[in-house]
């Protein structure tokens, strides 16, 4: 059974370079990188949300099913404000993959193209919300 997101890989051919981007988009640095023996940086990884969910940026010279383009499933992470969100994503780079569509009341997604070509998802969801709500209602009564 699953049991909730653990970590989403991205890949980057220059990881100094995508480490610095998601740290200011994300507004932290990565806690966490990896080097391979011969010292080049392979993998850095973020702590991020309300679940301190990971976000690990993996030198593409590991990536298991290389592709010419933006391609694959989409991980969407929610975000309290979806348009200033993409506006930040834009501001730094990020290209258009998936203007906003809403898909049922209170869920609207949207997507993104990162300087490094992943396909980066938000989302506006009401769901997640109130579980997220909860989750924090039942740690302040603890």
């Amino acid at each position: 059974m699953l049991r909730g997101m653990s970590t989403v890989s991205y890949f980057a051919d220059d990881l100094t370079e995508a480490r610095a981007w998601y740290a200011s988009f994300l507004g932290v640095d990565a806690y966490f990188e990896r080097s391979t023996p011969d010292g080049v940086l392979a993998y850095v990884e973020f702590r991020i949300g309300d679940y301190q969910a990971e976000l690990g940026i993996v030198h593409r010279r590991f990536e298991v099913t290389p592709s010419d383009g933006p391609a694959g499933e989409i991980l969407y992470w929610a975000v309290d404000d979806l348009d200033a969100t993409l506006n930040r994503l834009r501001e730094l780079g990020a290209k258009s993959h998936d203007e906003p569509r809403v898909r049922g009341e209170g869920f609207v997604t949207a997507s993104v193209v990162d300087p490094f070509g992943n396909i980066l998802g938000v989302m506006t969801n009401t769901h997640y919300l109130a579980v997220a709500e909860q989750n924090q209602a039942s740690h302040r009564a603890d």
